[in-house]
């Protein structure tokens, strides 16, 4: 049952106990569980319903262009069944074209489902994040190992180090003094989270700012404490991120590429429709006619036959318009994109988003891990000088977890003075961090701030120039490597094993510190400390000079020191205060547990006395470095008119200092209007978050939750904005979802994001995603080129069918023939166009547009122009094989066929009623003899060579219009063939594959074709190579109309 819990992070602890009529020391009882289970159900994620098998092969044929070639193919068989009288009697050869076609919808449905079954992965994942059991109390027993889909709400829940949380439950108490939990996936923040039991008055407020809640699917790394649970199942946190991904799945839209194509289907329906029609108009005297008595038809007489012939040209003028070939085309050159894409880390896991991602106009990019590195580094800190009024600082380089990556500023290990190695030391044992290397990548176990400073200790060293180098000789054995992953900390070991550790003083949220005793070489003990810089001052009595001697600490110094700590908390560093503690009273002798002042380390509440009077030594500074590349990719992003904007969960401070330094503002910009809380921009009305967005510039959105995320990526898409959304948390997955193209982090990304993404970075780098960008449009520009190509070849085709029912002569293509050179013929080059390298100033342009057409008028008059002379080259070879014994002195009648007059051939149809007509049979290269009975047949069976010829033109003029299709406005000459040396493979493959049909007995029979001498191919040539010279024409005139709007809009 679903029913919004009430605000538990609001109440006290017996407010809740009393909502669920339960006790802290006892639990529910059996009874109860049984009401509670009835009333909320199992503690599991809701399983949706998917969309059944034959709804999605169903879906994949709702295309405008499929739709045209399903009616394609059904026409197609219609023909083959009415072209003989028996249907019995009918050959496989017969059906080839509407098997062909089918053959295309198969394999095109069958990638869809493929890539929409893949889709809703997301959900599943998100259950692999679920815990399986929990330590519950019930009927004042524990029960260790209690199914996790058993909890109810009242249930008192147990939680230890290491334990992933089973629901969204309220802290009862804290059974030690402080309890992190590493949360990042679900709330976007960089480090655990501290938390507590206090009640926080707001009735609604941000996952961050519950403090006193734990969510399901989130893991204990620190301390234990016991839990009301307040919410299970689809009420939890992670259950309304599973609600989300499955709305934001059903608001997917088509893509660019798609709605573009949708167009063109659309329009080449109308078109298709317009030319049979014509066609039957023009032709209709041959199947319909009548008699005229006293100004009115009468007598009408109709021929089945004719009009089926002429539905036949129909049916070929179809096949001529649609390019069959282009889902397979379209399919190779996204595949082909992925390849190049993942050399460029960026894993496609949905061929089209190959495509979004060249046309984005607004990249949303998490910061942690993204536009940072996800490794705490330390970058600076300070100690005092000579004097308490003096300071130095010191610059540290590198922003990762390996010691190797960069170092201290002017550093030099032999004047490692007094000053410098407390600190050092108080960084080393103060730790329980660690670190791990898979062999690329450095990470922190542990927390990631006491990894930074174990890092930082190994840039330090050790003192002395004999420890040094024997260091030095240790690592050079072992390689940094303990094992096969962790890192061999040797500067770090050094001074821990000069100490021994005692005791722990846990960090708590009211002191703000955390401490360990130990007892160094000398025998005597000290206590080390660190914590937040106020709160470390407030415990001090004296600071440590350089020399290491001490002073008391005066006001000077404390304004100093907070100086010095503004100064760098106002660069977006996190600082910790280092100090130490040589008179620590009872505890100077303190061993063990059996110690008399054992018993006060069991209170933390003592803790705050034990850590007073302490010996301040200076003030670390770290942060989430940018990478090193984002930069320059922000700049890119500018110069290509992409817009970028941070959706993170960190707090607003260091989102902004984070977003001046990677400059995605300009320095001094007031970021009113620019930077908001998640909670601050759903505050405002809807008008004005539409203006915010609509505004040019980068925005910063902090502490964002997914809800927060999803509206901005819906009022985008709603403003006609193409999306990119990068995350790499639970909390990113439904924005991911809904994003024209979601970009999941490879490295520290979760599976649930991955599963949501239609890409996954491998480097986490937001650098890629500017390359992948660069590489989509470019692909894109390919893309382009190779479906105008197809397009271009298709309207010579259709003009070639139509110039033939104009001028009535017999039809020099068939359809086999047209499908032939469609998906064949055509194939190679349209693949290689994929090939091509791309401009180099892709990244300088403006995004393309929505409303940008892929055929615009001027492409389209060209393509027309281009067109006219396909159809009158394949019909004028035609036609002169027919009427001329030779052409520009090749001989053509020597294979010994009659030449017929032009008048004869446009009315062959009339050939029965002719006197004294007669055909003598002709040779073909080979000695193949065509001959016929009836002399008529010379225009159907003896057509055989000059459709060869017509078919042969057609490969050849489309082979050379590739060469054309290289550039849509640069010449040949300024982009030759050798620039994308696949289309001269593409080409050679192609006129390969044509001498198969030509010369092969089998195909020949198919294809209805005949083998051609050289003198014929040299007339092919001749027909062929004036489509180069004529784009070229038309190319130069394009450019000189570009160069007179660009002058007349200067």
């Amino acid at each position: 049952m679903e029913e919004s819990p009430f605000p538990a992070w609001s109440w006290s602890v017996d407010q809740c106990l009393k909502e669920y009529k339960v006790k802290l020391n006892k639990g529910l009882n059996a009874c109860e569980v049984e009401k509670l289970q009835g009333h909320y159900g199992w503690n599991e994620l809701k399983k949706e319903k998917g969309r059944p098998l034959w709804r999605l092969v169903l879906e994949q044929f709702d295309d405008t262009l499929v739709k045209i070639l399903i009616v394609a193919a059904l026409i197609s068989f219609i023909v083959a069944c009415l072209q003989d009288d028996d249907i019995f009697d009918l050959d496989l050869e017969d059906f080839v074209e509407p098997l062909v076609i089918v053959l295309i919808l198969i394999v095109n449905a069958i990638m869809g489902v493929w890539q929409a079954t893949t889709a809703e992965k997301a959900l599943e994942a998100l259950k692999e994040m679920q815990c399986e059991s929990a330590k519950v109390l019930r009927n004042g027993y524990k029960v260790p190992h209690l199914p996790a889909r058993e909890l109810v709400p009242g249930d008192i829940v147990e939680l230890r180090v290491g334990d992933k949380v089973p629901a969204d439950m309220r802290i009862a108490v804290l059974r030690t003094s402080t309890v992190r939990l590493e949360q990042s996936s679900l709330t976007g923040e960089a480090n655990p989270v501290s938390k507590h039991a206090n009640a926080i008055p707001m009735d609604d407020c941000e996952l961050q700012a519950k403090e006193n809640m734990v969510f399901a699917g989130t893991t204990v790394v620190n301390g234990s404490c016991s839990c009301i649970v307040v919410a299970t199942g689809m009420q939890t946190e992670i259950g309304k991120i599973q609600t989300q991904i499955h709305e934001a799945s059903l608001e997917e839209s088509d893509t660019p590429l798609k709605r573009r194509i949708d167009e063109f289907g659309s329009g080449l329906t109308t078109a298709i429709g317009l030319i049979c029609l014509i066609v039957w108009v023009i032709n209709y005297k041959y199947f319909l006619s009548w008699d005229v008595v006293d100004g009115w038809p009468t007598n009408f007489r109709f021929s089945f036959k004719e009009c089926t012939y002429y539905f036949k040209i129909a049916v070929v003028l179809s096949i001529a318009a649609i390019p069959e070939g282009l889902p397979a085309v379209i399919t190779t050159c996204l595949a082909l994109g992925t390849r190049k894409m993942a050399q460029k880390n960026a894993i496609v896991r949905r061929l089209p988003s190959v495509e979004t991602l060249g046309c984005t106009t607004v990249i949303c990019s998490d910061k942690t891990g993204t536009l940072t590195t996800n490794q705490m580094s330390v970058t600076e800190f300070f100690t005092l000088g000579e004097n308490s009024n003096s300071s130095r600082v010191f610059r540290v380089e590198g922003t990762t977890y390996d010691p190797n990556d960069g170092g201290i500023v002017g550093w030099n290990c032999c004047n490692m003075d007094a000053n410098l190695q407390v600190m050092a030391q108080v960084c080393a044992i103060c730790n329980d961090a660690g670190i791990l290397c898979d062999g690329r990548l450095f990470r922190a176990t542990g927390l990631p701030t006491e990894a930074a400073l174990k890092v930082l200790v190994e840039k330090m060293g050790v003192p002395g120039n004999k420890l040094r180098t024997r260091i030095r000789g240790v690592l050079q054995v072992s390689k940094y490597l303990i094992d096969c992953s962790t890192v061999k900390l040797v500067s770090c070991n050094w001074w821990i094993k000069r100490s021994k550790r005692l005791a722990t003083l846990e960090f708590d949220r009211v002191r703000k510190s955390m401490s360990v005793i130990v007892r160094e070489a000398t025998g005597c003990n000290r206590l080390l400390l660190k914590g937040a810089v106020e709160n470390v001052l407030e415990r001090t009595s004296h600071v440590q000079l350089e020399d290491g001697s001490l002073a008391p600490i005066d006001e000077a110094c404390r304004q100093l020191i907070l100086l010095r700590h503004w100064e760098m908390s106002s660069k977006g560093l996190r600082c910790l205060g280092i100090a130490y503690k040589d008179d620590l009273g009872e505890f100077s002798d303190y061993s063990n547990e059996f110690h008399s002042a054992h018993k006060k380390l069991l209170d933390p509440s003592n803790y705050a006395s034990i850590e007073s009077d302490l010996v301040f030594v200076g003030v670390v500074g770290m942060r989430d470095p940018p990478r090193e590349e984002v930069l320059q990719a922000i700049d890119d992003c500018r110069a290509a008119g992409i817009m970028v904007m941070v959706l993170t969960g960190d707090n607003k401070l260091t989102a902004e200092a984070t977003c001046r330094e990677i400059e995605l503002f300009p320095p001094g910009e007031d970021l009113m209007g620019k930077s908001f809380t998640g909670k601050e921009f759903m505050d405002l009305s809807h008008s004005d978050r539409f203006r915010i967005l609509s505004q040019p510039g980068g925005k910063v959105f902090s502490r964002a939750e997914p809800r927060h995320k999803q509206e901005v990526v819906r009022m985008l898409k709603a403003m006609g904005e193409v999306v990119a959304m990068t995350g790499d948390g639970v909390n990113d997955a439904p924005a991911l979802k809904l994003a024209d193209i979601g970009i999941a982090m490879g490295i520290t990304g979760t599976e649930v994001a991955k599963e949501a993404s239609d890409m996954v970075l491998a480097d986490d780098n937001f650098s890629t995603i500017v390359s992948a960008v660069g590489e989509g449009r470019a692909i894109y520009n390919n893309m382009k080129a190779f479906i105008r190509y197809m397009i271009s070849s298709n309207v010579g085709e259709v003009m070639s069918i139509f110039l033939n029912s104009l001028l009535g002569t017999p039809i020099c293509l068939i359809p086999v023939q047209l499908l032939w050179v469609n998906l064949v013929t055509d194939g190679p080059p349209a693949t290689a166009l994929g090939f091509n390298p791309p401009d180099s100033d892709i990244m300088q342009k403006p995004p393309r547009r929505n409303s940008d057409v892929l055929i615009n008028s001027w492409v389209l008059f060209r393509y027309l122009v281009i067109g006219f002379y396909v159809g009158l080259a394949t019909v004028g070879i035609f036609i002169i094989w027919y009427t001329q014994p030779s052409f520009l002195g090749i001989n053509l009648v020597s294979d010994g066929h009659t030449l017929v007059e032009m008048s004869q051939l446009r009315n062959w149809g009339e050939c029965s009623t002719w006197f004294d007509f007669d055909a003598t049979p002709y040779t073909v290269a080979g000695g193949r003899v065509i001959s016929f009975s009836d002399p008529c047949e010379y225009f159907t069976v003896g057509k055989v060579k000059a459709m060869t010829l017509s078919l042969s033109t057609l490969v050849a003029i489309e082979m050379f219009n590739s060469l054309n299709a290289l550039s849509e406005d640069a010449s040949i000459l300024v982009v030759p063939p050798w620039k994308n040396s696949w289309i001269l493979v593409a080409i050679t493959m192609s006129f390969v594959l044509q001498c198969f049909i030509l010369y092969v007995p089998f195909l020949q029979d198919v294809f209805s074709t005949v083998p051609l001498t050289v003198s014929e191919w040299v007339l092919v040539i001749l027909f062929s190579l004036p489509v180069i010279l004529i784009d070229e024409v038309l190319k130069w005139w394009g450019r000189r109309r570009w160069r007179a709007a660009k002058l007349k809009m200067v």
